[in-house]
């Protein structure tokens, strides 16, 4: 779990480790610039041309140790001092000195009037100009140059973070200058910035690099943002015993589907079943009987009283977890029946689509969601059930804010999922891709969360672990069909090779 800490924070991490490690702040620098040399190399073909714009303070000599280790290694390099300071940090003047000790570099100011360097679109351009000490938006000197570079049509990289942007304000290049990197490649700790689509083309492909800041500030610090990983997913997840059964796994109820729509339950009971529940049944209208037993034989079909539309279930006594929403539709009757499943469940229900699309119509049911219940949004989904917002980091935290008020989890649906907790938490998921932004893809999450659920599985290690693995079926699925071909069912064909692979 990688934590994500505020601009402050960091600083103090880099404090923290220069006293206690101990190491010099300016070797410290070295370490850091050094990854960044070795993520270049490895990425970078060797001869063409590279213009590096370093600021006056440490984002500044990063760059400059950067461009002493390229400049050794024979790349072609120019270096641009960007002064729009005179102050100048001190690991910046001793790695300036370094680099002008070190070989035919050339290295040039920047002043504020200056006639801008060409950059030709096939050169590499690195971005050290400004790192999570800027205080204010870029809206005076260098605002020229960045924009300049952006128009160059080179590839740029920033360093820790693109100029001009904030780790904990979402970009607004209305108020600065903000550099559009292709790659970012940010020390330790990604920025919380990084997670929003605003976001998306200041940072471009964003890496973490970690750098060695010390253990005992990272462990003691305390955050409410985090980055999962696929060791926290693995470890998670249960070894089966030889001698188990199906009776161990969970029986599960998933309400879903009505007349048009019984693929989203047929989805969702083949992802619930891959994911290893002993037990599914599907209780679907009474006109889905033939299709779902047709076309997945290994759910077991409870028959609602209505020929098109779900209407309510009788007994919740079997089950050890509950899932309604996909393809369920609004009708008034439905409505009723999701009310009475509400007042009735004990244990935390799932709620997806039209369950939520209902609630954003009858917000005062939400106060009766049984503890720890999930509800799984798409951004639209989530402005129903709460309120609209802003901007992406508004949204975050008036999702946050809702998981506490009605303390349930919350999975918001999009590029970083977000999952919310009733103490606040945020978890950020790093799997899936453009290619699951089709019909269906959330049935299946749906199907993965019951799945997990039923067998008893926490419900914040539902959350994570279905999410993860969602996204991490689908990227496999990608890999083989790309973004434009892949469906879901795709998704639900990958789950068994995400299990192995973690």
């Amino acid at each position: 779990m990688i934590k994500i800490l505020p601009a402050g924070k960091i600083r103090e991490a880099d404090t923290f480790t220069i006293t206690n490690e101990p190491i010099a702040s300016v070797d410290l620098m070295e370490r850091a610039a050094g990854l960044c040399y070795d993520w270049i190399v490895k990425k970078k073909p060797f001869g063409k041309s590279i213009k590096l714009f370093c600021g006056t303070g440490n984002n500044g000599g990063d760059g400059l140790v950067i461009a002493r280790l390229l400049t050794k290694a024979g790349y072609n390099c120019e270096v641009f001092l960007v002064k729009f300071s005179e102050k100048c940090s001190d690991d910046f003047l001793i790695n300036l000195q370094r680099l002008q000790e070190s070989g035919p570099s050339p290295i040039q100011d920047v002043l504020s009037g200056d006639e801008l360097p060409v950059i030709e679109p096939d050169e590499l351009v690195i971005d050290a100009m400004f790192g999570t000490g800027l205080s204010k938006p870029v809206n005076t000197f260098p605002e020229n140059l960045i924009g300049h570079i952006n128009k160059s049509g080179a590839v740029v990289i920033a360093i820790d973070i693109s100029s001009g942007m904030f780790a904990n304000q979402l970009p607004d290049s209305r108020n600065g200058a903000i550099i559009q990197a292709d790659y970012t490649l940010t020390f330790q700790f990604p920025k919380l910035s990084f997670f929003f689509a605003e976001s998306e083309q200041y940072t471009g492909i964003w890496e973490v690099l970690p750098i060695g800041l010390h253990p005992d500030f990272i462990q003691s610090t305390d955050t409410d943002h985090f980055l999962v990983e696929a060791g926290d997913i693995a470890a998670l997840l249960k070894p089966r015993k030889r001698f188990s059964h199906k009776g161990n796994f969970g029986h599960a109820l998933l309400v879903a589907g009505s007349y048009g729509k019984m693929g989203a339950a047929i989805l969702a009971a083949k992802a619930c079943m891959r994911t290893g529940a002993g037990l599914l049944t599907a209780h679907i209208p009474a006109k889905g009987y033939n299709i779902l037993q047709t076309a997945f034989p290994e759910a077991m079909v409870s028959i609602d009283e209505e020929q098109e539309y779900f209407s309510g279930v009788k007994d919740l006594q079997p089950y050890n977890a509950i899932a309604i929403g996909p393809g369920i539709g609004t009708a008034e009757q439905t409505k009723t029946g999701l009310k009475l499943l509400i007042q009735d469940c004990r244990a935390p229900l799932i709620l997806d689509a039209d369950a939520l699309n209902i609630l954003g119509e009858n917000k005062t049911w939400l106060s009766f969601l049984p503890p720890g219940s999930i509800l799984t949004p798409h951004p639209k989904e989530f402005e129903r059930i709460a309120s609209k917002s802003n901007n992406s980091l508004d949204r975050l935290e008036l999702q946050q804010q809702f998981s506490a008020k009605y303390n349930v989890f919350v999975i918001l649906k999009g590029a970083f999922t977000s999952i919310t907790t009733p103490d606040g938490t945020c978890y950020f998921n790093p799997t899936g891709n453009p290619g699951m932004a089709s019909g269906g893809s959330g049935d299946v999450l749906t199907g993965i969360l019951l799945g997990l659920l039923a067998q008893g599985y926490s419900p914040l290690t539902t959350c994570m672990a279905g999410a993860f693995l969602h996204g991490f079926a689908g990227d496999l699925a990608a890999a083989k069909r790309g973004y434009e071909a892949l469906i879901a069912s795709d998704i639900i064909d990958n789950l068994g090779k995400a299990f192995l692979k973690l």
